[in-house]
């Protein structure tokens, strides 16, 4: 899930700006009787009481505000602001057909040039024409451009995916020692590493730098600390490791541009760096860009692959049903040796295994926290009635709109597996299947992440070969869903704030033979979001 387009960052920015302007002096924001109505805070503490809010409950704050309002847009005043809370599939839409005078990009490089540590002149660069109000040109534009393009279903993608999957499958292979049976892992440390590892050699090829385990550390140590870095507030104390930890994946980066690292990698890294040297970017602030770049690679696939293993393994009916939907497009033959192949393509996963595809949409419903976010430029009447004000932000937060009764049913707080199959009956007042937009795990409009055909591939390969090849028990003897409220601000999927340590086994009946996985040319788009169909 790449950068400049995914939603990675924007719970980052809807915590930020607010705790940011707690130190601003300026404690007054009129309200015109136009624009949406004012939402006290849960906690009632004049100007500060929705940053309380939010710093305590995170992505779960703007759903209790819609429950409280019940309305389908309404303001939070914040210290020398006012955010623009939208909660309804319609206004979505509305907001998004506006994506000009309700703009993304400003606020992206703002707080990525910030993130990432780029020079006053990188910043610049990236600020000039940032919006593309002056046409379809500039640092800014063009990498949109060039994300959408590098990441699109079709031959380059597929390239990716291939080296992802045998990255995968080798991780896999390695998982219990030889000729053994059994072994211990925690499942969040075995899918960073085996993730991290297979995202990274396909997006950066031979040379990636990632294969240095201090490079690695360092990424993660960069992450760890996004919100200080962000804030800002005596970095070099609050955000030490941070920073040291982000110096050495920029060194490493800055190392793989100079010695033309890049030019063995994937298309997309290509692209990204001549994207960048065309704009004027140096070298040392192409390698601070593509440090954030790795934080949308890297940083929400982990999570989404955790959560559905483990709710498929901790409900054993349907991990069953979905071994026997894979089993029925997997092929099995004899080599000359007499060993049994069993060979399976991911490409038909995708296609020909709707309960576990829909297993994953409902696992993103479940797990997603992502935050659509938008600068409004310009005094904006959204949908003919409600007055958005200049310098405002809109926000629309996946969790209001993936815990709201109205659109997905009276069983909206239950995991539903079968939830998004074709055929499933919703519970809703109407029987209506709920509005496609409602569906936010990859944020949506000119901004949707690029990212969501490679990241959708990688989890499902990941999740399909691990459930066909392992069995797996927790070594606690039964199945607990870890809490999250250590969630990173800058994650769009929740996170676990503990590990899960687990027991791997090979399934009885498939101790013996070879696995081959692989992937077929495919230019098809899958579907996962209303803007793909």
């Amino acid at each position: 899930m790449d950068r400049t387009s995914q939603t990675a960052l924007l719970i980052v920015l809807a915590v930020s700006v607010g705790t940011y302007f707690v130190f601003a002096h300026i404690l007054g924001v009129k309200q015109d009787p136009q624009e949406p109505p004012l939402v006290s805070a849960t906690i009632p503490i004049p100007y500060i009481g929705h940053v309380i809010g939010i710093m305590r409950n995170k992505f779960n704050y703007y759903v209790q505000l819609s429950h409280q309002s019940l309305l389908p847009i309404f303001t939070i005043m914040m210290p020398g602001t006012k955010m623009y809370i939208v909660t309804t599939p319609e206004l979505i839409q509305a907001i998004q057909k506006q994506p000009k005078a309700l703009a993304f990009p400003p606020l992206e490089a703002k707080f990525a040039s910030k993130l990432c540590g780029s020079s006053a002149e990188a910043h610049k660069i990236l600020m000039t024409n940032v919006n593309g109000d002056e046409g379809d040109w500039g640092l800014s534009m063009d990498t949109y451009a060039m994300m959408r393009a590098s990441l699109a279903p079709g031959p380059d993608l597929d390239n990716m995916n291939r080296v992802m999957i045998q990255n995968i499958a080798a991780a896999l292979d390695h998982l219990t020692a030889p000729g053994g049976k059994h072994t211990k892992i925690g499942l969040a440390k075995w899918l960073r590493s085996s993730l991290t590892a297979a995202t990274t050699n396909s997006v950066y090829g031979q040379q990636n730098p990632f294969k240095e385990q201090a490079v690695e550390d360092g990424f993660w140590q960069f992450e760890s600390d996004f919100m200080a870095i962000l804030l800002g507030v005596l970095p070099s104390i609050t955000a030490r490791k941070g920073i040291a930890g982000r110096a050495k994946v920029v060194q490493a980066f800055e190392r793989y541009f100079r010695t033309e690292g890049h030019k063995e990698g994937s298309i997309l890294i290509q692209n990204r760096y001549q994207t960048g040297a065309k704009n004027g970017l140096s070298i040392e602030d192409i390698a601070r860009f593509e440090v954030g770049g790795a934080i949308a690679t890297l940083v929400n696939t982990v999570p989404a692959a955790f959560w559905t293993l483990l709710f498929l393994y901790s409900q054993p009916g349907i991990l069953e049903d979905i071994r026997k939907e894979v089993s029925s497009i997997m092929t099995e033959t004899i080599d000359e040796t007499g060993d049994s192949i069993r060979s399976l393509d991911i490409t038909s996963v995708k296609t020909n295994c709707p309960l576990l595809t829909s297993t994953f949409q409902e696992v993103l419903r479940q797990r997603s926290v992502g935050t659509s976010i938008r600068q409004v430029m310009q005094d904006t009447m959204l949908d003919d009635q409600w007055l958005l004000k200049k310098g405002c932000i809109t926000l629309t937060p996946s969790r209001v709109l993936h815990k709201d009764s109205a659109i997905w049913g009276s069983d909206v707080d239950v995991f539903n597996p079968r939830r998004f199959m074709k055929g499933e009956v919703p519970k809703t007042e109407n029987g209506k299947r709920p509005n496609p937009t409602a569906f936010r795990a990859f944020g949506g409009g000119t901004t949707m992440c690029p990212g969501r055909h490679f990241a959708t591939a990688e989890i499902l390969a990941v999740v399909t070969m691990f459930v066909m090849r392992y069995d797996m028990l927790p070594t606690t003897g039964e199945w607990t869903l870890p809490k999250t409220d250590n969630t990173n601000v800058a994650a769009t999927v929740m996170e676990p704030d503990n590990d899960v340590e687990v027991e791997v086994s090979t399934r009885e009946g498939f101790e013996s033979g070879r696995w081959a996985f692989g992937l077929r040319d495919s230019e098809m788009i899958f579907a996962l979001v209303a803007e793909d169909i």
